[in-house]
């Protein structure tokens, strides 16, 4: 081969090795556009145990799926069988992560004493609780008054809706006399932060003041669910049914289920669960959602504070406003959430 072929040769392999590096170099910056504010700075190998609440469970699901796919020699489970059987787990030191739809109890925080589980409660977003019924019910606006007349302990039995009129007559509903229709109840059950939320918001008031402090503040006679989705179909199953779910879950079943409009007291404003009146609390069943994090676990496992660090990071917009596509919860005002991961920094050390 003459010197100027090798000479020609050589030119066109160079000329290879440098678009090869360029489309390398192109490459590796769109992959890191692409992930963005996702990238994260060190991942660590390692399993993450989460459990609680139903409501909390796709966000922190969201989490996990970003996380796992910029950092895949972490695994994260995520399952949601309701806040207080979360907590009965993180208490006894068998999950890393407790999600949760109402702040722990004083109860559930002695046993993570017991047990040695020092925790950091670290608040992520903001919900509201739905009243729903089915989009045949003519019924558009409930006051506090009205659901505890319904749902609350002295409703034991009552099988229609009609059966509450009087009860919530006397304690100066507006809209009694109810229609003579069946009270098809679908709620969650006691296992759920959305149950304890609901009657510590709506009904623990009135019971006390009707019944005593020793009272039982919410019907028994329901078969309450865990699972958001069953609860969903049984709202859609009668068209005079009642209950009431996490409001992302109603908002995005829209279309079969109808949020109702609650006032706080009878004849004041109506008020139906939007993203925007639950961040202002110009609706009255509004409430803060929790993870809970075992300290003396992430301090041990890198990979379970890199997770919580990227929870509040990187991760925190996309998994929160979109665990459900287009519908999610409220996320923190940035001053709040700022506040936040100071506080998580704090207590990581």
């Amino acid at each position: 081969m003459s010197k100027n072929h090798v000479a020609k040769l050589f030119a066109l392999l160079l000329g290879l090795v440098v678009v090869a590096a360029a489309c390398t170099t192109d490459s590796s910056q769109d992959e890191a556009e692409a992930v963005g504010a996702g990238e994260v700075a060190d991942c660590a190998a390692g399993n993450i145990n989460i459990s609680g609440s139903s409501t909390v469970e796709p966000v922190s699901r969201r989490v996990a799926e970003l996380y796992e796919d910029v950092c895949p020699d972490t695994v994260v489970t995520v399952d949601g069988p309701g806040t207080g059987d979360g907590f009965a787990l993180f208490c006894a030191g068998e999950t890393d992560i407790s999600n949760a739809s109402r702040q722990i109890k004083d109860s559930e925080a002695a046993d993570c004493d017991t047990n040695g589980v020092e925790f950091t409660e670290i608040k992520v977003a903001n919900d509201g609780i739905a009243v729903m019924t089915n989009p045949n019910n003519a019924v558009e606006c409930l006051s506090f008054v009205d659901l505890y007349a319904l749902l609350g302990g002295q409703s034991e039995g009552y099988d229609s809706w009609s059966d509450a009129s009087e009860l919530a007559s006397s304690l100066g509903s507006d809209v009694a006399p109810f229609p003579d229709l069946p009270l098809d109840i679908s709620a969650p059950g006691t296992e759920s932060g959305t149950y304890d939320s609901f009657v510590e918001i709506v009904l623990e008031g009135l019971g006390e003041e009707n019944e005593g402090e020793d009272g039982q503040f919410v019907r028994q006679d329901f078969a309450g669910n865990a699972d958001d989705n069953v609860i969903v179909e049984g709202i859609t199953g009668s068209d005079s049914s009642l209950g009431w779910v996490g409001f992302a879950f109603a908002d995005a079943n829209a279309d079969v289920v109808k949020a109702l409009a609650i006032s706080e007291e009878p004849g004041g404003d109506c008020v139906t669960p939007t993203a925007e009146s639950i961040a202002d609390n110009s609706y009255p069943v509004s409430r803060a959602l929790y993870i809970y994090v075992n300290n003396g676990n992430a301090v041990e496992n890198a990979a379970l504070a890199g997770y919580v660090d990227y929870y509040l990071g990187d991760a925190y917009s996309e998994s929160v406003t979109k665990a459900f596509g287009d519908s999610g919860y409220v996320e923190l005002p940035a001053a709040e959430l700022a506040d936040v991961q100071a506080a998580w920094d704090s207590a990581k050390g």
